[in-house]
């Protein structure tokens, strides 16, 4: 599944799942590093916990961020969209 991103520096998010398991995260755009580092740590964990751990993070002013933006993915991905 992609994900377009609303309001930070990336612009998608390409998830594949197995089940309700995170099989890899790969983001378009943004501060590379951190990205691959929030890829690597959230590969292997459920859905669930890895929303439960991203959901509500704010990136300095604005009201998201990229691991927001992640959560909110696995949202549509858990809902089926």
């Amino acid at each position: 599944m992609t994900y377009r991103t609303k309001g930070t520096c990336s612009t998608a998010i390409d998830i594949e799942m197995d089940g309700d398991i995170i099989r890899s995260v790969r983001f378009t755009g943004g501060c590379n590093g951190n990205l691959q580092g929030i890829s690597s740590l959230v590969t292997g964990m459920r859905a669930q916990d890895a929303i439960g751990r991203l959901k509500g993070i704010r990136c300095g002013f604005k009201p998201t961020s990229c691991p927001d933006q992640l959560a909110q993915a696995l949202e549509a991905v858990l809902a089926g969209q």
